[in-house]
């Protein structure tokens, strides 16, 4: 039986651009190559489409995918010489121009199918404000919030949030992920701090009420019919859960299943699935959730590609489900090529 081509798209221009390349060698390494023959592609910080190794097996443990520091420039090539007819596209990208619907909307012009949801939904679960928007029609329960956006009066805006939130508060930029430009803000002094850094990624900030809560999350996956994970849960050996307690210093542990009640768990799957559904979602998410000390349930965010590292929530959430991970990917790529095929039937 021949093998099916995996394209392994890494890299990407946004802050996330290291979470991709550390996504991608986990995924690359989990592989079923009894099955798949994978060829990669990075995509450098400067948006250089650059073609890298392929793996006919298993790479060698001293093997490492090419970055921004070990760029081979000889190899660079058009975007679009990575078409190949009945391959599929795993993007492993984090962030902006990635997970944001553009490089979706690129594959989908390419006519080449890919994993992860669509342009639409990517492009809304990736803006935080148009999240909230989004689960709010849906009825889903949500910490308080505000917005600031760029060009509008800024005291003006922290006189609101001072009206409306009560400290500590988080700033984050609307278009971000792994934690990446967010802030905890004690105080005012905090806030303006806060809302300077978010700006440097962002022209659109959310500022949330801070709740003392747990973090639970969920996984998903499915297109039609959606399957949710039993919750886990973050335990944090650090005040706040920032980019470097999560890829860098790892200062975190997994609590797999989370020890909740039971009727905890079916909300957040319920609400989960609802929130999936809302935003028209379609191969994989991971749903995130406060769960505060009075019981209450406030869905955070939705990540359209979370992160697939050794250590990422995701992967570990199906695992416990009984689905190890070479399953999961071959599972995901099933589900893409179930979408490719919808969405060109659609084509009338």
């Amino acid at each position: 039986m021949s093998k099916e081509t995996i394209i392994l798209l890494y890299g990407g221009r946004s802050a996330e651009r290291e979470v991709s390349v550390l996504s991608a060698e986990s995924v690359l390494r989990a592989i079923n190559y009894d099955k798949f023959f994978v060829k990669t592609y990075f995509i450098t910080q400067t948006g250089d489409f650059i073609k890298t190794q392929e793996f006919d097996s298993p790479p060698a443990a001293d093997e490492s995918l090419m970055t921004n520091r070990t760029i081979i420039s000889s190899q660079g090539i058009r975007p679009s010489d990575i078409y190949e007819e009945h391959a599929v596209v795993f993007p492993v990208l984090h962030g902006p121009m990635g997970e944001d619907g553009s490089v979706q909307g690129f594959l989908e012009v390419l006519r080449l199918p890919y994993v992860g949801t669509n342009v639409l939904a990517s492009s809304v679960a990736m803006d935080k404000i148009i999240t909230k928007q989004v689960l709010a029609s849906a009825g889903i329960p949500q910490v308080a919030f505000e917005t600031i956006i760029e060009g509008e009066d800024i005291e003006a805006k922290i006189q609101i949030v001072e009206a409306n939130l009560t400290y500590p508060v988080f700033v984050k930029p609307a278009n971000m992920g792994s934690s990446v430009g967010i802030s905890k803000a004690e105080n005012q002094a905090d806030l303006r701090s806060a809302i300077e850094l978010a700006f440097r990624y962002d022209s659109r900030l959310l500022v949330e009420q801070g709740v003392n809560a747990r973090e639970i999350e969920v996984g998903l996956l499915g297109n039609t019919t959606v399957r949710a994970t039993l919750p886990g849960e973050v335990v944090k050996d650090v005040v706040f859960y920032d980019y470097d307690a999560k890829y860098i210093d790892n200062k975190i542990t997994m609590a797999i299943p989370a020890d909740i009640s039971a009727e905890h768990a079916e909300q957040m799957q319920s609400y989960a699935i609802a929130a999936f559904r809302a935003i028209g979602g379609s191969g994989l998410s991971r749903c995130d959730f406060f769960l505060t000390e009075e019981g209450d349930i406030f869905l955070n965010e939705l990540n359209t590609m979370p992160g697939f590292t050794q250590w990422s929530m995701y992967p570990l959430l199906w695992d416990n489900m009984g689905l190890a991970y070479p399953d999961l990917i071959e599972t995901l790529v099933t589900l893409a090529k179930e979408t490719f095929a919808k969405r060109e039937q659609h084509l009338i």
